[in-house]
């Protein structure tokens, strides 16, 4: 069977914006989404159609998930009512705004819970940044499982549909690293009526209506980007058992399912003699009426290999254009996962976006400050999605490889929004960007070839020739922005992917020159290219390169700039030998790191798998000579991975030591230019000699910064450049990493 171009799918849809309204759009929008009996009086309602629950304080912006979600289905005429951050002890809160007509809606909010209030090393965090004041404690352990108990005992018989990113992420049986063990499917454990993944807005308004026009919850099982709980397999439908596309077992010789469509040729035609091309071929069989079956929740649950196995065949079924569904069992029940949503086009983009949001917290709030709010109250979203696959990262599993882009348009009209709304704005936008600052409007070249991929990333092991790599739409934007009256500087704050950058030395010009308030978060992540292989990130040489181009046009603009890199610690693959290496580079280019972060095993993602089955589901997995990987795991090795990153820390020289000479690495040992850390008895020269070389301290210190740099936030400091602003990394909040306002303590490697 044919697969369809994405122009084809998306003209059988209905688009988002054209749905007939619900009776009650006779009610206007409100200034807020009401939150109390009260403000629903004040707006004349007797009962809300949709009730809302979420683990974050209410943020009436486009960067908070469930003011996006309520104005959205406000704008399909329903009554929508939030419930923000309740007490989860009882029952009492959840019945606030009284029986909703419709459904539930619940999420944790914009970060999963259990990453929101604990670190990387397990332990409890004491403040949060979605909370007013930034106070700690204010939502569950696992909030989808405890908001949607409560729902049901405040009002029996009414349908829970889960969404945010927690529920996305654990859509399937699913490693839990709190726990240390294969979970269910967070659908059964909450006991929800249909679970929604990735953006959620085309299955929620497909949901709402078919609610609202009288249909059961339990009969909507067809509707893409959705899971729900059946008894049994229909008959109609094929069953393609997992083993058969990627046979966990016996070794034979097959294709790499990775590497298909590495050119992504249509035709034999159209391929260079020379060219390894591979031709884009139909299915074999009818991808609407084709389910591919998982290992059950109980085998996975027993066997790591298995569950290598069943991440790396997930992750090959999530290409919206030609996946199949996939089914697990789960005991005498079936989970039922639809397809992926299918993206939003850019007309139905600028629809989200220009929904009226009043861009500040709810007044009930008063005077309390929400840290994740001040982070990205000047801030711009100007694409979804992101095609780099980083293993560590969950974009992709959430919102998907392939871009949806805003107009340039929409964009300027925003602008003009945080000018005219946000109090106390003075001109500086702190970010126009995304899960990716320049992948705005890149995309592949061929429709069909686009349709059938299966590669997990378009840039690694190198980008693909189909991508296209032109930033002139990027670049255009930048420009418009800066002309729009009343602003006065736009930073780009999102990392930016340098890989992509250096195809288009005029972006990086344009950024260097306009766009940079002193440092530039790029993120490397590791020197060691076996690591890096892991991480399918670049090698550094392609770092090298984005830095020549960063300093020689910072020169040409005259401007004291520097990169600021990131790094993670204790990945999976990454042996004590690879971290010294990387300290011993962190050393040569006189990087300091501080509060760095170990790598965090969220849900979901690839290097995840490879954390709980020490394998690599990258390539084919297998039980007999599989391909076994050095993990870090235990308090005392993942301390030592992230002692390394900070070898200039005198409180890590002990331990850094006692490995160096363990590994009969003792030459790194001693006052040399060439050692990393100091024999014991010199630590006080060496001390002495670091706060010669580093005059930032306490607050202003950086999660990396070079000693040699001045301080560029310090206007006492004569080297400082003009620009004060603190560059703040704009939506990076929205897809999970907490957020640090006053600190620079980074979360990589969270469900960013």
């Amino acid at each position: 069977m044919q697969v369809l171009t994405p122009d084809q799918v998306h003209k059988q849809l209905t688009p988002i914006h054209k749905y007939p309204k619900y009776w009650a759009h006779s009610f206007g929008s409100a200034p807020f989404l009401p939150t109390s009996r009260n403000e629903m009086d004040a707006l004349g309602w007797d009962s809300c159609d949709v009730v809302l629950v979420t683990g974050d304080a209410y943020v009436d912006h486009p960067s908070f998930g469930m003011a996006v979600i309520g104005r959205m289905l406000e704008a399909q005429g329903f009554r929508v009512g939030i419930i923000a951050q309740p007490n989860w002890h009882t029952k009492d809160d959840f019945m606030r705004l009284g029986r909703p007509n419709l459904f539930f809606g619940v999420t944790a909010g914009n970060m999963d819970s259990m990453i929101n209030r604990y670190t990387a090393d397990r332990k409890l965090r004491h403040e949060d940044a979605y909370t007013p004041n930034n106070e700690g404690g204010k939502r569950p352990d696992r909030a989808v499982l405890g908001y949607t108990q409560r729902c049901r005992e405040a009002f029996k018989g009414v349908p829970v549909v889960l969404g945010g990113i927690e529920a996305s992420l654990r859509r399937l049986a699913h490693y839990d690293y709190w726990s240390d063990t294969v979970k269910r499917s967070v659908i059964f454990d909450a006991k929800g009526d249909i679970l929604l993944f990735g953006n959620a807005e085309r299955a929620l308004v497909e949901v709402a209506h078919r609610l609202a026009a009288g249909e059961n919850i339990k009969e909507m099982t067809d509707i893409r980007g959705t899971a729900v709980i059946r008894k049994e397999i229909p008959t109609e439908y094929t069953v393609v058992d997992s083993s058969m596309i990627d046979k966990p077992g016996k070794v034979v010789p097959m294709p790499n399912p990775y590497q298909t469509e590495e050119q992504c040729e249509t035709s034999s035609e159209e391929a260079k003699p020379e060219a390894q091309a591979i031709v884009v071929r139909p299915a074999k069989r009818d991808l609407k009426f084709t389910v591919v079956r998982l290992p059950s929740f109980e085998k996975l649950r027993n066997d790591k290999v298995l569950y290598a196995h069943s991440a790396r065949v997930m992750h090959l079924e999530t290409n919206p254009y030609s996946a199949r569904v996939l089914v697990q069992q789960h005991a005498d029940r079936v989970l039922w996962v639809n397809t992926p949503p299918v993206p939003l086009s850019t007309e139905e983009m600028d629809f989200v976006f220009g929904l009226p949001f009043a861009r500040r917290p709810h007044p009930v709030y008063g005077n309390a400050k929400i840290p994740a709010y001040e982070m990205i109250k000047t801030s711009v979203n100007i694409m979804r999605g992101c095609f780099g696959g980083c293993s560590f990262c969950s974009i992709t599993e959430h919102e998907g490889r392939i871009i949806q882009n805003r107009s340039k348009e929409s964009i300027l009209n925003e602008l003009e929004d945080i000018r005219d709304k946000v109090p106390g704005f003075t001109g500086t936008i702190s970010d126009l960007g995304g899960p990716t600052a320049n992948m705005y409007r890149l995309g592949c070249k061929d429709p069909k070839a686009e349709a059938n991929c299966r590669r997990p990333s378009c840039v690694f092991p190198k980008i693909c020739e189909k991508l296209n790599t032109d930033h002139k739409h990027t670049i255009d934007l930048y420009k418009d922005a800066r002309k729009v009256k009343g602003i006065k500087k736009v930073l780009i704050a999102s990392g930016v992917r340098y890989d992509l950058a250096v195809e288009s030395p005029e972006y990086v010009k344009e950024l260097v020159t306009h766009h940079v308030g002193g440092y530039l978060k790029i993120a490397p992540e590791h020197t060691e290219k076996d690591t890096l292989d892991l991480m399918m990130k670049p090698g550094m040489g392609t770092y090298d390169r984005f830095k020549e181009l960063f300093e020689k046009y910072s020169k040409e603009a005259g401007k004291k700039q520097y990169l600021i890199p990131y790094f993670i610690a204790a990945h999976p693959g990454c042996t004590d030998d690879d971290m010294i290496n990387l300290a011993l580079w962190l050393k040569s280019n006189n990087f300091e790191c501080d509060q760095v972060q170990n790598f965090y095993p969220s849900p979901m993602c690839n290097a995840t798998a490879m954390y709980h089955s020490q394998t690599n589901p990258l390539r084919k997995v297998r039980y007999k000579g599989k391909e076994k990987l050095f993990v870090a795991r235990g308090d005392r090795q993942r301390r030592l991975h992230k002692a390394l990153l900070r070898y200039h820390d005198e409180e890590n020289w002990p331990l850094i030591r006692e490995t160096l000479r363990s590994v009969g690495r003792c030459d790194l040992i001693g006052s040399k230019d060439s050692c990393l850390v100091p024999a014991k008895g010199q630590e006080n020269g060496a001390k002495a000699n670091m706060n010669r070389r580093s005059g930032r301290h306490g607050k202003n210190r950086f999660a990396t910064k070079n000693p040699k740099q001045p301080d560029i936030r310090n206007p006492n400091d004569s080297k400082a450049n003009t620009s004060k602003t603190k560059p703040h990394s704009t939506s990076k909040a929205k897809y999970g990493v907490k957020p640090k306002p006053k600190s620079s303590s980074r979360s990589k490697n969270t469900n960013r």
